[in-house]
């Protein structure tokens, strides 16, 4: 048949050899991985093995609300949705750590729906699954119509899709949000929380978001993951806050990023949590409590130093935390970067993101 068909001959060499290459690769890419880390069981953890959270325990400071999302479809669709877990977990710590309560609440109250993402679950957020107080808190949120803002000393909005639905038109939130602000306190959001602050006026007639610095998920980001996002949500987050007159603070994509406008704090992501959170707690007055920080943190660190350094700035970080700190960093989230460069056909990045991962993995004691 070769002899007949000369060029089925080399399309057979051509694909074995692709197959046979992705094959090679795949297995090298896996090896890169911290295979053995990724499989420790941190699902048993609970809030007295974080030494953040049961050692130097912070004098009474106030309460501080967090609002999440009741909705549990996007809009139209069969797409399901609901808070981001660990955007909501992480900042009740930090909030809790520094000395504040923690009241929660939703639009409409009750259990609201919620998004975990096991790959994005770490140990503060599975303490938090096995924390029976703030599972009460989370189970029996309190509905938004029934918050008195006065008795806060900060607003939090977690982020999660279903915001975009319930959060902009509610006229609770936005009776809190104003409350809080006009009082001088602090108003925090991440992802699309921000999606609370969109149809905010002030006592003065014009809008809270006018002429502030702001970040939230981007159009970028948003359409990345879900590209006919435009027919799904009632709007690209980004583009509301700009027609309200917002000033739009753009990190990288999926990279740490926050903007502070004095008692406003608002983030990118939900990488964006941690450093949002204590953000808040110095607009609060406080100097935030120490806080190890994890190996996903340190990971994001890599990654902003190579988005404004280059490789060797990125390199020079990566032997800075393994090998003379000896502090722990998350490689594989440098690897899942690299997806997210082919995802945007950037060749270029993915391989330099590659021999990031491959020389973070040289510098570990762990390897």
């Amino acid at each position: 048949m070769f002899k007949k068909y000369p060029i089925l001959k080399w399309i057979l060499i051509v694909f074995s050899s692709i197959i046979v290459f992705l094959l090679v690769f795949g297995w090298w890419f896996m090896s890169l991985l911290p295979i053995e880390e990724m499989g420790t069981d941190l699902s048993i953890t609970q809030t007295f093995d974080l030494p953040y959270l049961s050692e130097d325990i912070q004098p009474s400071r106030g309460k501080i609300l967090a609002i999440v999302t009741s909705t549990a479809t996007m809009g139209n669709t069969d797409k399901s949705t609901g808070y981001e877990l660990t955007e909501l977990s992480r900042a009740y710590y930090v909030f809790q750590a520094n000395g504040f309560e923690v009241d929660i609440a939703s639009p409409l109250g009750g259990e609201p729906p919620v998004v975990i993402d096991d790959d994005d679950m770490g140990k503060y957020d599975f303490a938090f699954l096995n924390d029976s107080i703030a599972q009460h808190k989370v189970k029996h949120t309190i509905p938004v119509k029934s918050i008195n803002p006065d008795v806060y000393e900060a607003v939090f909005f977690a982020g999660g899709k279903g915001a975009m639905f319930d959060f902009p038109k509610n006229k609770a939130i936005q009776n809190i949000v104003r409350n809080l602000y006009q009082s001088n306190k602090v108003v925090g959001a991440v992802c699309h929380g921000p999606a609370a602050l969109v149809n905010v006026t002030l006592d003065t007639g014009r809008p809270l978001l006018e002429n502030k610095k702001v970040s939230s998920f981007t159009n970028n980001e948003e359409l990345l993951l879900i590209p006919d996002a435009e027919e799904i949500f009632p709007f690209l987050l980004q583009d509301k806050l700009v027609a309200q007159g917002a000033r739009f603070n753009e990190g990288a994509t999926y990279l740490e990023h926050i903007s502070y406008d004095k008692n406003l704090v608002t983030g990118q992501n939900p990488w964006s949590t941690w450093i949002l959170a204590e953000t808040m707690i110095s607009a609060l007055g406080y100097t935030p409590k120490h806080r190890e920080i994890t190996a996903e943190e340190n990971a994001m660190k890599v990654l902003i130093a190579y988005e404004e350094g280059g490789t060797q700035k990125a390199k020079e970080l990566i032997k800075q935390i393994s090998t003379v700190e000896n502090k722990p960093l998350a490689r594989q989230l440098i690897a899942v970067h690299s997806v997210v460069a082919i995802m945007k056909g950037s060749i270029g990045r993915f391989f330099n993101l590659i021999s990031l991962t491959s020389y973070a993995k040289s510098q570990s004691k762990n390897i």
